[in-house]
């Protein structure tokens, strides 16, 4: 997987999930700018152009992270920053870097950053992965592997398909400003549909919170509730499907 710059005016200070909020610049699936000004206001001035230049999304496998210099290690870090220093996540760490079961070779990372800082990022993996007794994560939730995840999570058993793929660990770092974070959010999620379509995915399964819905469709994402709504660690969540097969405009 080769680097892409893609594009990036302002977004903001939350993590794991931010709600979209209205945004600057407009990209289109390929994550350029759009040249038209539209009704709400969105800026499309050379200015703004120059400014998103420096951003970047890469996608890794750990055959290719080679390719990237430190961003791997750096990616792993950062995860260990949202998820266990701030949100308080009981997870594996090692030299403050954090990861699992899942961070095998099956699974893409998926990583937006800037002159080397990681501003956000996706974990997606296979639906027909099989590493011992582990699977995937909402799988092997149902199956009653994962302690903190309830079983009944999915109305349906956990699809083993080729085309499903498991989107995990989406975050959008604290140090992204407000008014940069929905093109940070557009920009991670073009480059999530973009990888995942290249391993020959049409749908992507995952637990979010029970808002993230709301704004895949903004993003022309069909998403669809697919289990009933639970609590962890104070956050509302729960598990969605979406098809990947419409453009992002």
């Amino acid at each position: 997987m080769k680097q892409q710059r893609l594009p990036s005016p302002g977004p903001g200070a939350s993590i794991v999930f931010p709600e979209l909020s209205p945004i600057g610049t407009r990209l289109t699936a390929r994550g350029n700018v759009a040249s038209k000004p539209s009704k709400t206001g969105r800026i499309t001035t050379s200015a703004d152009a120059a400014k998103i230049r420096s951003l970047k999304t890469t996608a890794m496998s750990l055959a290719s992270v080679h390719e990237f210099g430190d961003l791997y290690v750096n990616f792993m870090r950062e995860r260990k920053r949202v998820f266990v220093d701030q949100l308080g996540w009981n997870l594996p760490t090692a030299d403050d870097m954090e990861f699992d079961q899942y961070d095998n070779p099956f699974c893409r990372l998926v990583a937006v950053h800037e002159y080397g800082e990681i501003l956000a990022g996706i974990r997606l993996s296979p639906t027909t992965a099989r590493v011992g007794l582990h699977s995937y994560m909402l799988r092997d939730a149902q199956l009653g592997l994962l302690e903190n995840i309830p079983n009944d999570v999915l109305f349906f058993d956990a699809p083993v398909d080729a085309t499903v793929w498991e989107a995990t660990r989406v975050f959008i770092s604290d140090t992204v400003s407000a008014d940069r974070r929905p093109l940070i959010q557009r920009a991670l999620i073009n480059q999530m549909v973009d990888t995942a379509r290249k391993q020959g995915a049409n749908s992507i399964i995952g637990i979010v919170p029970s808002i993230y819905p709301r704004w895949l469709r903004r993003l022309n994402l069909d998403a669809v509730p697919v289990g009933p709504k639970f609590d962890i660690d104070g956050s509302r969540l729960q598990a969605i499907l979406f098809n990947i097969n419409h453009s992002i405009q």
